[in-house]
C-alpha cells in the first residue's frame, strides 16, 4: 500500500510498536522485574499510541498531527527508559522508539 505522505512515519510506528511489545515481553522474563516496571510501563503505552498514530494516519485523520506529537513525546519518553537497561532488547527498542519519535516530530510540525 502507498500512504503518500504518511508512508514512513506509519512504517516507524509499526516497527516500534513491535519492538515494544516484544521488549516489553523479555524484560518481564528478567530476574528483577520490579526494577523494569517503568521501562515496562512505557513499552505498553508507547505501542498503544504507535498504532493509534499509524491508523489515524491511515486514515488521513485531521487529528493525525495532534497524535503523532503526543506520539514523539511517548516515544521519546521510552526510547530514553530503554536506553538506560543494557539488554539487548532494550537497546534495540530504544533506536526504534527514537527513531518513531523523529518521524512522529516532523510529521506533527
Amino acid at each position: 500500500m502507498n500512504f503518500g505522505k504518511y508512508e514512513n512515519c506509519i512504517e516507524a510506528c509499526h516497527v516500534c510498536a513491535a519492538y515494544c511489545d516484544k521488549c516489553a515481553t523479555e524484560c518481564l522474563k528478567e530476574d528483577d522485574v520490579k526494577m523494569m516496571a517503568e521501562c515496562i510501563r512505557l513499552k505498553m503505552q508507547c505501542a498503544q499510541i504507535c498504532r493509534l498514530a499509524a491508523s489515524f494516519m491511515a486514515q488521513e485523520s485531521e487529528f493525525a498531527h495532534e497524535i503523532c506529537r503526543l506520539c514523539a513525546d511517548i516515544c521519546k519518553k521510552c526510547g530514553d527508559e530503554c536506553a538506560k537497561h543494557d539488554a539487548t532488547h532494550c537497546q534495540e527498542c530504544a533506536q526504534a522508539c527514537h527513531r518513531c519519535a523523529e518521524e512522529c516530530a516532523a510529521m506533527a510540525s
